[in-house]
């Protein structure tokens, strides 16, 4: 029987029927279809927008054509495929960035119903560029990359856990503020993947990346601490002394803080490039180079003491802003305010010979839990709650200045401004009264502690009878200046001249430093006066507060007639020191290490001969073939002297060595020295050069520009400089620098006469539209400052 199959007469006339409709229904829709396309066609050829032509049928490009070419040939596909069945979210109808307030928009369908969880995936292509900011591109002689931003909610009180992992070429590393915990090869590739634990709940501005061919050295400790930098920098031990203080820093504040360090590991790299001194990501702590490691052959004491404040500075925010952040960033100054304070503490339990801090307020804290209960330290007696006590300092801006009258015994505070007359616009709730802790003596005898809790009281003890004299502010314990009626003052400049160890030397820098800031405006004999007792000052302290004062003065009047009289002032204070040292060090043949004091006390500009051939003669034999050591502590001083002193030879000898040196501070002090030259086209080429990145690197351009604008000479030149390329400047600086907002102040330092100040308002008004982003505070700050400079200049005193 033959296989087949058979249907019946009736479904065989069915079918036939059904065909005969199909073939009428297409034929009718062709019908159609071709009237409607003729109709369009017409419509768009009467439009009046421009028409759209069909592809030419000749063209050969590849995009014309249906089949793809055979060049290609795909190699693999990265897919991660996530099918989430049972939740459906709103889908996204539409989106935008928002430039001004930099938001990406995201608007759905509908809306999300509130307790579910939803993914937003987000992939973005940027340029890796080498501005500084954001995901940056940073090139040395050993090449390095760090640093990723990505989109988020980036506000410091929105905290989450982030869940970290990086792809990157096999002979690099990559870092993150947690533990990495894998590394996966990528089958067939120099391609790995590193995948890092989830983070502690933290904020997004604290996330750090670094992929780079840095290696490290570490402790063997519970906390992991590691120290990251270039290989030649590990390698000639530039990362040891970093590594030494640490981890006793860790310790320190896990004490002070009473908090166990709350991550698994504590990873500090220096970067060659790096827009900030120091960022305290969480784990993961980013320096400048200069801000951590330190050569003992050829750095000074005082970049010991620059890394070990910073360190401390860094690890600090470890507990007090990242453990516990601010909400906002108007909080930010208590951040690093308390940041500023406790980095001396760090810093004098890590270096306890040098006595960074004398005294402090260690107890104090340490003994309020919470900061919000009464102390309860034996004998120690509060006016108020701690929290009440320091709602009046941190909810009013400023501090006090107190003013004692020993003739009446009346102690009275008022809001300390630079300019005593100024108008304070903004209200304060405390009315400009602080609870003020006064510790006092009276003539070298410590006297009970007064709290001063309003404007003003009398309190008898301080009524002095004749020959005594009272200091407050006893170790300045307190954060607020003091001045006194004129007959204290003289007793307390008499008790300087006559025996001066009886005041404490951290007193004396007060004193110091006390009225020259409260003088700067006024009549300032009393404030010069007391530079008068330095002819026997030995300390430290009292000397870096008076030449940080006096270089003020001396900026302000090395182009007048006064200035001869105050060199040679200067100069009859600061030999007996000089000799001194040089006794001591058997005639400058080895140097006392103490930090940075003989760099800063014989650097001033005081013209001394028997200095200058010193230190001549020092550079001088550097051209030799003999190899000469200079001493790290005199560098600056003997780099800058000798290329003051000489031309376009001794320029281009110091700009070799700069371009030759491999520790950061080595090179900070030569860049520093390059604009000490006295030739005019020299200090121009330098500028020059800071818009030149292979020369001076962009995180150093605006820094020395400010080394030029500190030269006499280069500082006209500076700010001519400055003003013909601001543009420039501003698009590639103004919006996140740091060191932008002190190129004004430090081009204009000088300024103080009327025409400087119309100079200054004439760049305001003419750069009103490029304005003048973190800058801007600071150029209307210096307009105030020029008027009271000329103030000041018209009210000269002589010696």
């Amino acid at each position: 029987m033959g296989k087949g199959y058979y249907i019946s007469k009736h479904l065989a006339t069915a079918a036939m029927v059904l065909a005969a409709i199909a073939l009428v229904t297409i034929f009718a829709l062709s019908v159609v279809y071709n009237r409607e396309k003729s109709k369009n066609t017409a419509k768009f050829s009467n439009a009046t927008t421009s028409p759209v032509f069909p592809t030419p049928k000749t063209s050969n490009e590849p995009w014309d054509k249906y089949r793809l070419p055979d060049t290609l040939s795909p190699q693999y596909y990265n897919v991660t495929l996530w099918p989430h069945l049972s939740v459906t979210a709103p889908a996204i109808k539409t989106s935008w960035f928002q430039t001004e307030t930099q938001y990406l928009v995201i608007q759905l369908e509908g809306k999300p119903k509130p307790g579910k969880d939803y993914w937003l995936y987000t992939e973005f292509t940027g340029e890796l560029a080498d501005d500084l900011e954001g995901f940056y591109r940073s090139e040395y002689m050993e090449d390095g990359e760090k640093k990723k931003a990505f989109l988020c909610f980036d506000e410091p009180g929105m905290k989450a856990v982030f869940h970290i992992t990086l792809i990157h070429d096999l002979e690099t590393t990559a870092l993150s503020n947690s533990q990495e915990i894998k590394n996966v090869i990528i089958d067939g590739t120099a391609i790995t993947r590193t995948i890092f634990r989830p983070t502690k709940r933290m904020s997004t501005y604290l996330i750090a990346f670094v992929v780079s061919d840095f290696t490290h050295i570490n402790a063997k400790d519970k906390k992991g601490v590691r120290i990251w930098a270039r290989k030649r920098a590990i390698e000639d031990g530039q990362g040891d002394y970093a590594l030494n203080i640490t981890q006793p820093i860790l310790e320190f504040f896990e004490k002070y803080y009473n908090t166990s360090y709350p991550l698994s590991k504590s990873d500090q790299i220096a970067l060659p490039d790096f827009n900030s001194g120091a960022m305290e990501n969480w784990g993961l702590v980013t320096y400048r180079e200069t801000a951590l490691l330190y050569d003992p052959r050829t750095s000074a004491n005082g970049n010991k003491q620059r890394i070990v404040t910073v360190v401390s500075h860094e690890l600090a925010h470890m507990w007090f802003g990242n453990l516990v952040t601010v909400k906002w960033w108007n909080d930010l100054w208590l951040n690093e305010g308390f940041a500023s304070y406790v980095e001396y503490l760090g810093a004098d339990y890590a270096e306890p010979t040098w006595n960074t801090v004398r005294t402090s307020l260690r107890g104090f804290f340490t003994n309020v839990p919470g900061g919000l209960e009464r102390s309860k330290t034996p004998g120690v007696k509060l006016p108020y709650s701690v929290h009440e006590i320091m709602n009046c300092w941190i909810l009013q801006m400023g501090f006090p200045v107190v003013t004692i009258d020993t003739r009446t015994g009346n102690v009275s505070q008022k809001h300390f401004l630079l300019e005593p007359e100024a108008v304070v616009d903004r209200k304060s709730e405390f009315n400009n009264e602080w609870c003020v802790p006064i510790k006092w003596m009276k003539k070298g005898q410590v006297q009970d502690q007064l709290w001063l809790l309003q404007k003003s009281a009398i309190h008898k003890p301080m009524k002095v009878s004749k020959n005594e004299w009272v200091l407050a502010n006893l170790h300045v314990s307190g954060y607020f200046r003091v001045n006194y009626d004129l007959v204290n003052w003289e007793r307390l400049l008499s008790q300087l001249e006559s025996n001066h160890q009886v005041i404490p030397v951290v007193n004396r820098a007060q004193i110091l430093d006390d009225t020259f800031n409260l003088a700067r405006w006024e009549n300032i004999t009393l404030a010069l006066r007391t530079t008068k007792y330095l002819l026997h000052e030995q300390e430290y302290i009292p000397w870096e507060a008076a030449l940080r004062n006096l270089n003020y003065f001396f900026q302000l009047f090395d182009h007048s007639e006064v200035y001869d009289a105050m060199q040679a002032y200067l100069k009859k204070q600061v030999k007996p020191l000089f000799e001194y040292f040089g006794t001591i060090s058997s005639n400058w043949t080895t140097v006392p290490s103490v930090i940075s004091f003989v760099d800063n006390c014989i650097s001033c500009p005081i013209s001394n001969l028997e200095i200058s051939n010193l230190y001549h003669q020092f550079f001088k034999m550097l051209y030799c073939t003999i190899r000469v050591v200079i001493h790290p502590n005199l560098r600056s001083t003997v780099y800058c002297d000798a290329i003051a002193a000489g031309g376009a030879e001794e320029w281009n000898f110091g700009w070799q060595m700069f371009q030759k040196a491999t520790v950061a501070a080595e090179a900070v002090k030569l860049r520093s020295a390059l604009a000490c030259t006295k030739v005019p086209w020299l200090l121009n080429r330098y500028l020059e050069y800071t818009m030149n990145p292979e020369k001076i690197r962009k995180q150093d351009a605006t820094s020395t520009i400010g080394y030029i604008a500190s030269n006499i000479i280069g500082q006209p030149l500076a700010w001519d400089f400055v003003r013909a390329n601001w543009d420039y400047f501003f698009q590639l600086y103004g919006t996140g620098s740091f060191t932008f907002s002190r190129l004004i102040s430090d081009v204009t330092n000088r300024f103080c006469t009327p025409f400087e100040l119309s100079q200054l308002k004439r760049f305001q008004k003419d750069n009103a539209e490029t304005r003048f982003g973190s800058g801007s505070l600071c150029c209307e700050i210096r307009v105030i400052q020029i008027l009271l400079q000329n103030v000041l200049l018209k009210d000269t005193t002589a010696l």
